[in-house]
Parts: C-alpha cells; sequence; structure tokens
C-alpha cells in the first residue's frame, strides 16, 4: 500500500471519528434539551445508557477495525493528556454543592476528584516527554479513570430513585437536565475513552 493511500485512510479515519463525535454530541444535546436524561423518580436508564454506550461501541469499533486501531496509536500522547485539563471544571460540582443544589456524597468525591486530574494533567503531560516514569503515567491514568467511573456510580446512588441509596433532601436530578446533562452523557465517556486510548498506547511501550 503506497503512503498516499495509507495517508488517504488515516484522514478518512479520522473525519469519520469527527463525525461520529459530532453527531453523538447533537444526540447529547437534543436529549437533554428535551429532557429525556431527567428521568427521576424512575431509574436513570437513559442517562446510564449514554454514559456506558459509547463506550462500548468503542471497544467493539477498537477490537473490529484494524483501521480505526491505527488512528487512536497515530494520536498525541500529549495532546490525549492535555484534554484531561477540562476535568478542572469539576470543582462547579463543589460550588453547586455549598449552594444546595447537589447532594455531598456525589459532589464532593466528584468535584474535587476531576479537579485533581484536571489541574495534574498538563504535569504528567509535560513529565511524560521528560522523563516520567511509566508506572507513574499508568497510576494517574487509571485514577482519572476510576474517578470517571466513581462519579458516576455515586450519581446514580445518590439519586432520588430505587437505586439512590445515598439520596437525602438534595439529589442528583440536576445531572439528567441541561446543562449538566451533556457531563454525563458526553464528557464523561470522551474523557474515560481517552484514559483507555492512553493506556492502551503505553502497554505498547509508547512514550
Amino acid at each position: 500500500m503506497s503512503h498516499a493511500l495509507v495517508s488517504r485512510t488515516s484522514h478518512g479515519t479520522r473525519d469519520l471519528t469527527v463525525s461520529v463525535l459530532f453527531i453523538w454530541f447533537l444526540l447529547a444535546l437534543g436529549g437533554s434539551l428535551l429532557g429525556i436524561f431527567d428521568s427521576e423518580p424512575r431509574p436513570p436508564i437513559a442517562l446510564g445508557l449514554a454514559a456506558v454506550g459509547p463506550v462500548l461501541i468503542f471497544v467493539v469499533g477498537y477490537l473490529a477495525s484494524a483501521r480505526f486501531r491505527e488512528f487512536t496509536w497515530s494520536l498525541d500522547l500529549r495532546l490525549l493528556t492535555l484534554a484531561q485539563t477540562w476535568r478542572v471544571l469539576g470543582i462547579v460540582f463543589v460550588i453547586l454543592y455549598l449552594r444546595g443544589a447537589l447532594p455531598r456524597a456525589f459532589a464532593l468525591p466528584a468535584g474535587w476528584g476531576d479537579f485533581a486530574i484536571g489541574i495534574t494533567a498538563p504535569l504528567i503531560a509535560w513529565y511524560w516527554r521528560n522523563g516520567l516514569p511509566r508506572w507513574a503515567f499508568i497510576v494517574w491514568t487509571v485514577l482519572g479513570g476510576l474517578d470517571l467511573v466513581n462519579a458516576v456510580t455515586l450519581g446514580v446512588l445518590a439519586s432520588a430513585t430505587a437505586v439512590g441509596v445515598l439520596a437525602g433532601e438534595v439529589s442528583t436530578r440536576p445531572m439528567g437536565q441541561f446543562p449538566l446533562s451533556l457531563v454525563p452523557t458526553f464528557f464523561v465517556p470522551v474523557l474515560f475513552i481517552l484514559h483507555m486510548i492512553s493506556l492502551i498506547r503505553v502497554s505498547k511501550g509508547e512514550r
């Protein structure tokens, strides 16, 4: 296969991936505006599917498509790490807790966890190119992924639904309403997938 053909194939996969992300965002936005993810007191099934579904689709696509795997391998590991910087905005959860809009059981672990990952992302990205041990990068990446899983889990357990064992007078219902609903339906799965790609890349010995 010629270099030009490989380049066109890579660009085609990239363009398709960008298109899928754009459509995914529009679906999350549309569902949020229509109130589809605001399910209380019913279990947040739609919200859960929106958070987990894209990750499963990524896994299937990665295992089934060699072109897609090659595309993920071509991504800049430093940029994948820097993308996590956006998580400093998780401090908003803490602010909303202080204002009585979100429950403590969810807001503090999720908010401070996101903030910790976000504020350290630039340092990890810089030191990774300047001698950061592979084990340290892996630990940070795993912690970042676990923080996202923990946030989604606590969000469900603190909801005013049948599974909300941590629910109190204040629930996580705002997380199912626009604009916060875009966090679990789009940004959380995107950032989790970026963590997965980073781990795959590091496991292959890339620096």
